[in-house]
């Protein structure tokens, strides 16, 4: 099928995939750490202290996951699209009025369950559940919604702040999630699901079969794959959280480091872009153990940059990664554990990943607190990818033969 022919036939469906993933943006990080100063200063906070409450509220939303993410195998989309979206801007607005620095790790919570958490895993379980042959395209398609909430919204309202009291600017988020749920209802109105698909569309795992949850735990390849997951979530997450403070050490205008966050957007969606065509093209298998070199030469050059001209580099390597982190993993648990079960597996999944959210901000918070340099963390940082590198080249190794 010719890609525009693919656009076309399956505009709406994939119209749906890109609006969720967009709204994701409100409990992302690179959206919430452009309010850090803000939060910190109304309820003065430390570093520390900012990302210990991060941590705190990511954590229990990684937890919750675990239960709220299998419920992608018993609902549509639209209809837990929509309860997910009214629960997002509550969460917003609750940001907006909380006036209480013990309610944040709750706002925190809500934010990262809602946004992150919930509005990612229903983007990408519909996807991977709803195409099979083509898979890669679908899945990078609706990671533009990731693309456009990156090249978008920090430069938006880092300018909006200068004009609009920053708790105003999360009423505004509440109103547009509230906004998308009848364009919900109106895009997935026929709505397609597994049991619409003809028999040949099922998609087995390992051995010929569809895996449990139970059963994937206890698969080794699923535990090699786990710092990976962790990984690009921990630290991607960690450098747009301090970003208000990499700036300061670098003695850069936070302003001239977040306009440089539209062109690693572009990279990493051009990225997606290519890694969904060669995972169409290829396969799983051969990409996979490999997508997380260049986060290795990303941090190590962010580490030792001194201008914005290197610090673009760094963020362009970086963003090879999150493009083929958007489509590769994704589709790797389709792929090798079968779709039946996918929603109760992928939300053990987004539970590891929002739990890697949580730990970068707390760690390189605290770390900052005692002394430990950001640019010298992210040398640490490189060496960890070194390692995820080589546990999914041996896991995922083993594990082909099985296919």
């Amino acid at each position: 099928m010719g890609f525009l022919r693919f656009l076309t036939g399956n505009f709406r469906w994939l119209s749906a995939g890109i609006m969720l993933t967009f709204l994701s943006s409100f409990g992302q990080t690179y959206f919430i750490s452009i309010f850090s100063g803000e939060i910190r200063q109304a309820f003065d906070l430390s570093h520390g202290a900012w990302g210990g409450i991060y941590t705190l509220g990511t954590g229990v939303s990684a937890a919750v996951m675990l239960w709220a993410g299998a419920l992608t195998d018993q609902h549509r989309t639209r209809m837990l699209g929509a309860v997910v979206l009214v629960l997002l801007a509550s969460a917003c607005l609750f940001m907006a009025f909380n006036t209480w620095a013990a309610m944040l790790p709750v706002v925190i919570f809500a934010l990262r369950l809602c946004g992150q958490g919930m509005m990612s895993h229903l983007a990408v379980v519909s996807m991977s559940r709803w195409f099979v042959a083509s898979r890669g395209r679908a899945l990078s398609i609706a990671g533009l919604g990731f693309a456009l909430g990156e090249a978008i919204l920090p430069v938006s309202f880092v300018s909006l702040m200068l004009l609009v009291d920053w708790r105003w600017l999360w009423v505004g988020a509440a109103g547009v999630s509230l906004m998308a749920i009848p364009v919900l209802f109106l895009l997935l109105r026929q709505e397609r699901t597994p049991q619409s698909h003809a028999e040949s569309d099922v998609s087995f795992g390992m051995d010929q079969r569809h895996w449990t949850r139970l059963q994937a735990l206890r698969h080794p390849l699923f535990w090699f794959m786990v710092p990976a997951v962790l990984g690009p979530s921990a630290f991607n997450t960690a450098f747009f959280f301090q970003q208000v403070h990499f700036a300061e050490v670098k003695g850069w205008a936070h302003l001239d480091l977040v306009a440089l966050f539209p062109l690693y957007t572009l990279a990493a969606f051009c990225t997606m872009l290519i890694s969904g065509w060669l995972l169409d093209r290829f396969g799983t298998p051969r990409l996979i153990p490999w997508y997380q070199l260049p986060m290795i030469i990303g941090f190590a050059i962010l580490g030792f940059s001194q201008s914005l001209s290197q610090a673009f580099f760094g963020l362009m390597f970086l963003a090879m990664t999150t493009g083929a982190n958007n489509t590769l993993p994704n589709a790797f648990w389709a792929e090798f554990y079968g779709t039946r079960h996918l929603g109760a597996i992928k939300a053990t999944v987004a539970a590891v990943m929002v739990l890697g959210s949580a730990i970068g901000p707390g760690i390189t918070g605290a770390l900052i607190d005692f002394g430990v340099g950001i640019e010298t963390q992210y040398l640490f940082v490189s060496v960890f990818f070194v390692v995820t590198t080589c546990l999914m080249a041996i896991g995922v190794g083993r594990a082909v033969k099985t296919l």
